[in-house]
This record gives C-alpha cells, sequence and structure tokens, in this order.
C-alpha cells in the first residue's frame, strides 16, 4: 500500500497533467517548471553547493558539510535532454549525497534543440574524463541519471568502453530512457496507471534530440547497443510507468551480456518518484546508497 504522501503527489501529478498540455507549453515554460519542481524539498544547512566546471561542462560539486567523502558520483540529471539543470535536480544530489556518502558532481549538459546528439553525450564525457584529471581514482567514482540521464549514464559507459577510457566502479539508473523509439509494450499497457507520462509525448520528444533515423542509434538507445562489458548496474523503476520496459529490457540484455545488474520495480510508483518527499523515495535512495557503498567500500 502507497503512503499518503505517495497518494497525494500522485494525485498532485494528475492534476498538473490534466491542466497542462506540454505541447503547447514553450520550451521555456518546460523549463522552467521543472526547475520548479526541484525546489519543493528545500536544501538543508549541511550541504554545501559549490558552482564549478568539469572539463569546460557547467556543474555543482554537492558534498555534505564537515565531510570528506572518499567517492565520488558524477549526476547525469534528466529531462528528456532538453529540460533538466543544477537547480531542478540539486534536491535529488543532496540526499544522494546523504545516502552514498558521496560528492556529487551535478552537471549541466547542452541541452536540445539548441544542442542535438551526441552533444550531451560529450558533455558527460568530457565530465568524467575531468575527473579523472583532478586524480580522482576510476574505482572511486559512480556514474548515475534519471531518465534520460539515466539512458545517458548508459551512453558514457558505452562511449567510455569503446574509447579504451577506465570505466567507474559502478552506476545507477532510475527509471531510464534507453528506447527513444518507444517499442517497449509498457508504453501502452502502464498508460492508464502512469500518473506523469504519457505515450505521445514521450515518443514526440525525442525529435527535439535527434533524427528520426538515430532514435535506435546505440548511444541514443543504449537498449540497442553492446551491452558487454559494462561495470555493475542498479536499475530502479516504478511498476506505474509507461517506461517500465525500457527497464525490464535493459536488465535483461545486460544479464545476456554478463553484465552485474540489478534491478528494482517498486510497486505503485511512477517515473524517478525518487524526487519526490515520500517515505518511498527515502527508502529508495538509502537501497542506492548502500549498492554504492557496498561497490565502493571505504
Amino acid at each position: 500500500m502507497p503512503s499518503a504522501e505517495a497518494l497525494a503527489v500522485r494525485s498532485m501529478l494528475q492534476q498538473m497533467r490534466a491542466s497542462q498540455n506540454l505541447g503547447e507549453q514553450s520550451l521555456e515554460a518546460q523549463r522552467a517548471g521543472l526547475d520548479q519542481m526541484g525546489r519543493t524539498i528545500p536544501k538543508p544547512e549541511d550541504v554545501q553547493v559549490e558552482r564549478t566546471s568539469f572539463g569546460g561542462v557547467p556543474g555543482e560539486w554537492i558534498a555534505m558539510a564537515g565531510g570528506a567523502p572518499t567517492r565520488t558520483m558524477l549526476y547525469l540529471h534528466g529531462g528528456a535532454y532538453y529540460m533538466g539543470s543544477c537547480e531542478s535536480h540539486r534536491s535529488l544530489a543532496w540526499r544522494l549525497a546523504q545516502a552514498s556518502k558521496s560528492r556529487i558532481a551535478l552537471i549541466e549538459y547542452r541541452l536540445a534543440p539548441e544542442h542535438k546528439f551526441p552533444a550531451a553525450v560529450e558533455d558527460a564525457v568530457k565530465a568524467y574524463e575531468s575527473l579523472l584529471a583532478q586524480g580522482i581514482s576510476p574505482d572511486r567514482i559512480a556514474i548515475a541519471g534519471d531518465s534520460a540521464g539515466g539512458g545517458l549514464t548508459l551512453a558514457t559507459l558505452i562511449s567510455l568502453r569503446d574509447a579504451g577510457k577506465p570505466l567507474p566502479a559502478c552506476a545507477v539508473v532510475l527509471s531510464p530512457w534507453t528506447d527513444l523509439a518507444g517499442t517497449g509494450p509498457s508504453m501502452e499497457s502502464r498508460a492508464a496507471y502512469d500518473p506523469w507520462l504519457e505515450p505521445d509525448g514521450i515518443r514526440k520528444a525525442p525529435l527535439l534530440y535527434c533524427s528520426a533515423e538515430q532514435l535506435t542509434h546505440p548511444l541514443v538507445s543504449p537498449l540497442y547497443a553492446d551491452l558487454a562489458g559494462l561495470p555493475p548496474i542498479l536499475i530502479h523503476v516504478g511498476h506505474d510507468e509507461c517506461l517500465l520496459d525500457d527497464s525490464v529490457r535493459l536488465h535483461e540484455k545486460l544479464q545476456q551480456a554478463g553484465v552485474d545488474s540489478s534491478l528494482h520495480i517498486w510497486e505503485d510508483m511512477w517515473h524517478v518518484f525518487h524526487s519526490f518527499p515520500i517515505p518511498e523515495a527515502d527508502e529508495a535512495l538509502t537501497e542506492i546508497g548502500d549498492f554504492i557503498k557496498e561497490k565502493i567500500p571505504e
């Protein structure tokens, strides 16, 4: 049974979707709306935020005050590749910092449609390489991301592997968008249960980022990639979301490729529920923190 807080957020999301037609909103309005949603959880006083740059990619260091974490997480925000920023995802980042006892490198990769594929992948790879250049060992780094940032996490790992670069210790993807062609059965079977996303919007958004011919490119839709040789990956997804099968099929392909993959499908939850102040999100973030601490021990 979902918590009272989760039921309240679900109702809010349903009302928001019913009252807003994203297809009729400007990009600026959609971006501002996602940023505003990210401000729903106020920043605690013991969180330090330092504006910086990672290999020329703007972003922030986010860490707990007074701490000296030995773990580093590169975090790639979601937002369908055309929305999202440090503003929208800072609260999720500091909660991940708390749960995993890590410092978070939260970056602002270039957004579509001003910057189409492969700009986001190039920026994520640059940011990771900048961490290595700072002397951070790859076995002390995790890469994580939600939604489009989850797909971008996988594209970054594939790019690093193919370039012969050292890979991080592990990765975490939250409701990852791995099939921009939108072929998963859950696009239709979960549509009536998803309080936030709907199939038409999911299928229209990719064309802001790439051409129709690129929808199954392995760095656009990692579900179509060779996934062998990637580090351990934890996948979280909500049972009630249209993108459920993007995670289920990813997990199956990772296992077939010999990758250490763990999939947790959260009952009664929706797309990137981790972003909201609900008990289920706290439980999920604790699980993520435990996973990262196991893969990157003190």
